[in-house]
């Protein structure tokens, strides 16, 4: 069971990345395009962003957080480099919101010159694509690292969930 979360997991993160790095790439691409300016290659533009927007990448990310969630839960992991890796994968999340925003902007009709730059989204994604490769696979000793932070950042503040939570 944990072999085939696992291989869902880095299945949907692939397609989850690859799909970033391409909207980001044909987001730009149309943006510095003089061609674009004409309605035939931006309807293409829009239908094409806005399906692989919302029927592959999207549902991609939903699977590759929720199983990377239930692997977390399953395999009882809580080291200083998943944090890392989650803050990451955070920052990717964050990316992928903003694209979508450029996408539903572009769908109101917006010049391509007035759409955000798109290039600094590869800026950002790449960088994350590859912390998070290297914290998977390097499973990196962080706790030096957190140790160096304040101790009210590292300490149960005294209102932890109880093990049998009753909400009445």
């Amino acid at each position: 069971m944990i072999a085939l979360l696992k291989a869902l997991h880095i299945a949907a993160l692939s397609v989850w990345c690859a799909g970033l790095i391409v909207l980001a790439v044909v987001i730009h691409r149309h943006r510095r395009d003089d061609a674009a300016r004409n309605q035939a290659a931006f309807a293409e533009f829009r239908w094409v962003t806005h399906h692989a927007y919302r029927l592959v990448v999207t549902p991609a990310a939903v699977v590759a957080v929720t199983a990377g969630t239930v692997l977390i839960f399953a395999l009882e992991v809580l080291e200083a480099w998943l944090l890392v890796k989650l803050v990451a994968v955070s920052g990717m999340v964050m990316v992928h919101a903003w694209l979508g925003h450029i996408i539903g902007q572009a769908g109101q009709h917006r010049t391509p010159r007035r759409l955000p730059p798109a290039g600094l989204a590869l800026g950002a994604l790449v960088p994350l694509m590859g912390a998070v490769l290297w914290l998977v696979l390097a499973k990196p000793p962080l706790e030096e690292v957190f140790a160096l932070l304040p101790d009210m950042l590292r300490e149960p503040r005294g209102q932890a969930i109880p093990a049998r939570f009753d909400p009445l």
